[in-house]
């Protein structure tokens, strides 16, 4: 029985008209209502005539999480008093409840994808309502693309609905309405209680969140603002985490609360959202939750909201092909969302974790997924419609140029994907297993290797990353789970039942296409696939076509097999099967030990274990199984000399990337599963202050193998002399006096004079090295041979000669002026202006300063005493005999009375002597 109570009480009911008027009219409206109004469960089921009013249709929900999608589906059948799967019912990646009578059908954006592949028309549709659209997840801007692709090309006549939370509905109504105007935006009003905001910071400073870390000491405080919220108000409260290990943690806080303390994310057994949805029994609540009680989820009789200021989202480093989720501080507008929770029902009062000053500076949206998330699923889901540079769909923003082109060639790498970017068979069949194309991978791949069951068991593992308790070792993981009683494992579960029926099914794309993908690895970013010793080095490559060879060496070990579950497959240890799939899963992180728990990743990125540096030192050979954790906090895989990492964060202020799931792998293993960046070849480089050059065998940027080379290529070692003089200068050249003065004299007529003289500069001697300095590179293989070369000789290359200006050299810049003492004096060049450093008898008689240049440039003289010590300076020499000298003379006639002081030093003699040799001639 329809309960009319229920529904005549939900305010959204007054935009019904104005969206059935947008419906039947352009056929797209975007429906902007806050949370609680009804618009997830009222208004499809008034789109689909089961309350008893308008046309009958068949109705499709899209939520952007598996909760919502359950919790939206079980709610309305309740309000049409009949059990899920009836009328309404849901469909969430591993369970299914509808029938032949749904009418209404909620689904994850995910699984709404999955259709839009398979049937693009969604044959039998006639509504589509996008819900929680505003939350901008990558799922649901793809899916508005694809839906509204629908509509210009195959079904004008399909009706498309945005719900938004919010009322910046703006972008989306120009989306929708596409080349005929912006769609209809229907506003509903929601009923709002006043929310007060108590401000409740940490008394002391806590860390700032990075990766998935949260201090400890954060979580303790929200804690204790939970029960500070108990004490000072009334009513339910709900407290927002980021994650579910914050959840647990604060849950083990609040031991002792006298509340039933109850957790909500996705994760959650069915029974407990069950539980938090249907309201308490006269016991208080508190109730848990991650970010999907913003909009996505109504908690009844909650008066109290405690936001811990955190969220968690998707997050790539492609410097270091690491994709993982991240916590983040919550934008203002998820503020607001949470906050009015806390007033749905009557006035409340939210309490937020930070300070008042800080809330300004916070974001004012979070970021779409599309700008910072990995895009290789999105770019798979593009090639499949059609799409490759996915630039003629409809999206509210673009994905941004470098990350679409890292995605593509991770797709080419593991043959999703065809040289023009189109989707292969392969491609497809990764694309409708509903997993991370790096996943897909992994299962497609190592199903014939160590059977599709295991395969499977492993992938689910992979596709939703076990709780922090099961540890970082993958296999070990692996093994809790199929012993765990726990949510976690019952969703592994059925999960690995799913993969296996999906993996089991017969192998498409078996030519061309699937021998491009079998056992070629890829990295997460171009610019992390780095193969080089040292910046700059000069390099010779070829490819190792030996390398496909090295999936043999599965064989030994208990590694081998070739079956899909039979005997051999069968013999391959959990141990090896666990690191085969997290290796062909992510070929990039295989990874070498370096010591002390610290690898090096073939991406080029560092990687350490928990407790880097506390356990011993790595055990010789390969593929040595780690005990368990010594109880030191430290990790059980830190004895491994090769590790395949599935999961790994980099916190903001590291260099190295922290480990948090991998698998003990061998070297065999590591070659067979990134064979694409295995490489042999040359290596001839600059590097610890000489010319190194040899035969490298690398895994990306794993050295796996090396030795001298007798012969290297000469113009590698070229370049590599040449990579040493920009990286430690021209110092590795012999300088005599008389070549710095010569690089001097050259820098001063290029500045006053310009061209023919030639640049000296580093920048500019680097530019030209192969013409000034080509002779001794052909001769040179070391730093030895460097230090020989005199940079006088080969500088005078650069003088002028085609011209003849090189003749008049001397006279322009001379080296040496002749004073009237008849000395010839040395010119300093080094500074802006030439100075001439000569004793001031040696002057007498001479009215002018020397000039050089052409005439151009005075000469800055350096007046010395006659012991050789600065007397005075001038450029203006007459002026300093007219005016300066009388004061000099003064000073220094008494400390060197055995020198001549005349009074008129313009027409007394020049002298080098004393007074009394001047006068014995």
């Amino acid at each position: 029985m329809i309960r009319r109570d229920a529904l005549d009480q939900l305010p959204v009911r007054t935009a019904l008209p104005a969206l059935r008027a947008a419906l039947d009219g352009p056929g797209a409206a975007v429906l902007c209502a806050p949370p609680g109004t009804g618009k997830t469960t009222l208004v499809p089921l008034e789109l689909a005539g089961l309350t008893g009013e308008g046309p009958q249709r068949r109705v499709l929900v899209a939520e952007p999480r598996r909760i919502a999608a359950r919790a939206a589906a079980r709610r309305m059948a309740w309000l049409l008093g009949e059990k899920t799967g009836d009328r309404v019912g849901f469909t969430v990646r591993g369970e299914r409840r509808a029938g032949p009578r749904t009418t209404v059908e909620v689904v994850t954006t995910g699984v709404l994808l999955q259709r839009l592949q398979r049937d693009p028309e969604l044959a039998g549709v006639d509504v589509v309502v996008l819900d929680e659209c505003h939350e901008r997840h990558l799922d649901a801007d793809t899916s508005a693309a694809f839906l509204l692709d629908v509509r210009e090309t195959l079904r004008p006549e399909l009706r498309l609905v945005a719900a938004s939370a919010t009322t910046d509905a703006g972008g989306w109504a120009r989306l929708l309405g596409g080349s005929q105007g912006p769609a209809p935006v229907v506003e509903a009003a929601g009923v709002s209680h006043p929310v007060g905001v108590v401000w409740a910071p940490p008394e002391r400073p806590v860390r700032p969140a990075h990766g998935m870390r949260v201090d400890p000491a954060l979580l303790a405080h929200v804690a204790v603002v939970v029960r500070r919220a108990l004490r000072e108000q009334t009513g339910d409260v709900l407290c927002f985490l980021p994650g579910v290990g914050e959840i647990g943690r604060v849950a083990g806080e609040l031991a002792g609360v006298d509340a039933e303390v109850l957790q909500v994310h996705g994760r959650a057994p069915a029974e407990v959202q069950d539980a938090v949805l249907a309201g308490g029994d006269g016991l208080r609540r508190v109730v848990l939750a991650t970010s999907v009680a913003e909009s996505s989820l109504t908690v009844p009789g909650v008066r109290v909201v405690v936001d811990s200021g955190l969220a968690r989202v998707p997050r790539t480093d492609h410097a270091r092909g690491l994709s993982a989720l991240t916590t983040v501080r919550a934008s203002r507008a998820a503020g607001r969302q949470r906050a009015g929770r806390a007033g749905r029902e009557a006035p409340g009062v939210v309490y937020r974790c930070w300070p008042e000053g800080e809330d300004g500076r916070l974001p004012a949206f979070p970021d779409p997924e599309i700008k910072v998330a990995d895009l290789t699923a999105f770019a798979l889901q593009a090639a499949c419609w059609g799409d490759p540079t996915a630039g003629g769909l409809a999206l509210l923003d673009a994905p941004p140029a470098g990350a679409l082109a890292a995605a593509r060639e991770v797709l080419t790498a593991i043959g999703a994907v065809d040289g023009a970017g189109r989707a292969t068979a392969r491609g497809v069949r990764m694309a409708r297993l509903g997993l991370h194309p790096r996943l897909a991978r992994a299962l497609l791949d190592g199903a014939p290797e160590v059977g599709v069951r295991r395969a499977a068991e492993v992938v689910a593992l992979l596709s939703e990353e076990p709780p922090r308790a099961y540890g970082d070792d993958l296999a070990a993981a692996w093994r809790t789970a199929r012993r765990g009683g726990d949510g976690y494992a019952a969703r592994w579960r059925q999960e690995a039942r799913r993969l296996a029926s999906a993996a089991g099914e017969p192998r498409a794309g078996s030519g061309a296409d699937a021998r491009a993908g079998a056992g070629s690895g890829t990295g997460a970013d171009p610019g992390a696939r780095r193969a080089g010793a040292e910046p700059g080095a000069a390099r010779g490559r070829k490819t190792a076509e030996g390398a496909d060879g090295r999936a043999a060496a599965l064989a030994g070990s208990g590694r081998g097999g070739a079956g899909s579950g039979g005997g051999a497959a069968a013999a391959v240890t959990d141990d090896a099967v666990a690191g085969l799939l997290a290796a062909l899963a992510f070929p990039e992180r295989v990874a070498c030990a370096r010591g002390g728990g610290s690898y090096l990743m073939a991406s080029g990125t560092g990687a350490e274990l928990a407790g880097a540096g506390a356990g011993p030192g790595v055990r010789a050979g390969r593929g040595h199984r780690a005990g368990p954790s010594d109880g030191d906090g430290g990790s059980g895989l830190r004895d491994a000399k090769w590790l395949a990492v599935a999961v790994a964060d980099r916190p903001v202020t590291a260099v190295s990337a922290r480990v948090r799931l991998a698998a003990v792998i061998d070297e065999e293993t590591a070659c067979a599963a990134a064979r694409a960046l295995y490489s042999c070849g040359e290596e001839v480089g600059w590097a610890d202050g000489d010319v190194v050059a040899r035969s490298v065998t690398r895994l990306g940027a794993i050295e796996l193998a090396s030795r001298p080379l007798t012969a290297p290529d000469p113009g590698l070692l070229r370049d590599a002399v040449i990579s040493g003089l920009r990286r430690e200068g021209f110092g590795l050249l012999r300088w005599p006096p008389g070549a710095a003065s010569l690089r001097q004299r050259l820098a001063f007529l290029h500045r006053e004079l310009g061209a023919p003289w030639p640049d000296v500069s580093d920048a500019a001697l680097l530019e030209r090295v192969e013409e000034w300095l080509g002779v001794e590179l052909g001769r040179s293989r070391r730093r030895a041979d460097l230090a020989r070369v005199d940079a006088g000789q080969a500088l005078a290359r650069l003088l002028p000669w085609a011209t003849g200006e090189a003749a008049r050299f001397d006279e322009l810049a001379p080296e040496r002026i002749e004073v009237p003492s008849g000395s010839r004096v040395r010119v300093d060049y080094e500074g802006e202006q030439p100075v001439l450093a000569v004793k001031l008898q040696e002057l007498f008689g001479l009215q002018e300063s020397p000039r050089v240049a052409g005439g151009r440039v005075p000469v800055l003289v350096h007046l010395l005493s006659p012991a050789g010590r600065p007397a005075a300076v001038t450029a203006d020499l007459a002026s300093f005999w007219r005016d300066g000298y009388r004061s000099v003379r003064a000073e220094l006639r008494g400390r060197y009375p055995k020198h001549p002081w005349p009074e008129d030093p313009s027409a007394a003699e020049p002298t080098r002597h004393t007074s009394a040799r001047l006068k014995r001639g």
